[in-house]
């Protein structure tokens, strides 16, 4: 595997995704000439970030069991997914050059890839035009495309629906979305419904790969515990004010709260804040079972903190970016808290709807959900059993979408 640069942490994820790319063609024609065995086939899997990232590892995990034959090449576009990439066991992993047809040429010629596949819905038309040009079968699985954007008119969507309709193959996450890629493009006959595989690598994690067992177990406790996971600034005022409340009325209740962002000075405002309402507060390495609020500095361990939740609740429901997974918690069959910003999350909305998953439009009603799902073990039991469930509908997409990968490397 390459080396990647790694900017500091406290630079913009603009900047970072502006420095990590400097000599990137270089570093795709280094391991083309080095790294690439031509006489085996190559497949090329990008996903743009975390989450298409956890879409993408079991499909990865399953093609090194089942076809050792094949190298992989694994690219993501945001700087929050390095850390994931590393845990790939790709033969070449970096970021995806910016989308030009230019740095598409280089990146193809280097890598040279038999079957390129896009993880849920990051579609980049100059790549797949040089790409398609060049005669590599081209495939997007765990597809969803939120009902929203079908309702937003542009030049951008008229692109990218040549993009979609060049593909030769797409495992859809549910119906509703195969429909809609048709809409935006693809061909009605390519498209199949092969699930979000995101449930059977949160699942497999959760139940056979446990990891960061050390930490979990540190802060193992009875108290009621929130963890509240990549949240924004904008999660986080409601979450504040609210929390005052809930230890009124719990006063022994513990915050567990991993911020999307890890810059140093959104930290210590989380710590300052936190003393400021006399309660302790730790960074992740030295926080104990008896800290107040535990502060997540570190990527790669979110996960496996959640299996120490009573109550989970999930960032981005008050921010424009949309709502980051609720499926890790899910596996835990931890009860859900959502803002109101949840209509394009099809996991909100099946969890919702069985009554898994809690939407909150204010800091006042996320005190009164959390004092009444901290107090209330029936309502917990009837919550998990729904969450539970939702996760069980779920489970198997990983085999699907295998098939879908493994029939065009045998079609080529």
């Amino acid at each position: 595997m390459i080396s990647l640069v790694t900017p500091r942490r406290t630079e913009s994820k603009l900047a970072r995704a502006f420095v990590a790319r400097r000599g990137i063609r270089r570093r795709y024609r280094t391991w083309g000439a080095e790294g690439r065995d031509r006489s085996r086939p190559l497949l090329w899997i990008h996903a743009a970030s975390v989450g298409e990232g956890l879409m993408a590892l079991p499909v990865v995990h399953s093609v090194r069991r089942a076809l050792p034959n094949v190298q992989i090449a694994y690219t993501f576009f945001s700087p929050s997914a390095e850390p994931l990439a590393k845990q790939m066991g790709a033969d070449f992993s970096d970021y995806l050059p910016f989308d030009s047809a230019g740095a598409a040429r280089v990146a193809i010629d280097a890598l040279d890839p038999t079957v390129l596949v896009f993880a849920k819905g990051d579609v980049w038309p100059a790549l797949v035009r040089e790409a398609s040009s060049q005669g590599v079968r081209l495939a997007l699985v765990s597809a969803s495309i939120p009902a929203s954007s079908l309702r937003k008119s542009s030049v951008g969507s008229m692109i990218t629906r040549d993009a979609y309709r060049a593909l030769d193959a797409i495992g859809a996450a549910s119906t509703d979305d195969a429909a809609r890629i048709v809409e935006a493009g693809a061909r009605a006959d390519r498209v199949r419904v092969t699930g979000d595989t995101r449930y059977d690598q949160a699942w497999a994690r959760a139940r056979t790969e446990p990891r960061n067992t050390e930490i979990v177990a540190a802060l193992s406790s009875s108290r009621p515990t929130l963890v509240a996971g990549s949240t924004w600034r904008s999660d986080e005022r409601e979450l504040f004010a609210a929390w005052r409340a809930v230890r009124v009325q719990v006063p022994d209740a513990r915050l567990i709260i991993a911020p999307h962002e890890l810059a140093e000075g959104h930290l210590t405002a989380i710590e300052h804040w936190a003393r400021a309402s006399s309660l302790s507060a730790s960074s992740l390495a030295s926080a104990t079972a008896s800290t107040d609020v535990i502060i997540v500095d570190r990527l790669g361990v979110l996960a496996d903190l959640y299996a120490l939740a009573t109550v989970a609740y999930v960032g981005g429901g008050f921010h424009d970016a949309g709502l980051h997974s609720l499926v890790e918690p899910a596996v835990f069959r931890v009860p859900v808290i959502v803002g109101p910003r949840h209509e394009d999350s099809r996991d909100a909305a099946l969890m919702l709807a069985t009554g898994g998953a809690v939407s909150v439009d204010d800091a006042q009603q996320l005190s009164r959900t959390l004092i009444r799902l901290f107090a209330t073990e029936q309502e917990r039991a009837d919550r998990a059993d729904a969450i539970g469930a939702v996760v069980a509908g779920e489970l198997g997409a990983v085999d699907r979408t295998f098939e879908v990968v493994r029939e065009l490397l045998r079609a080529v």
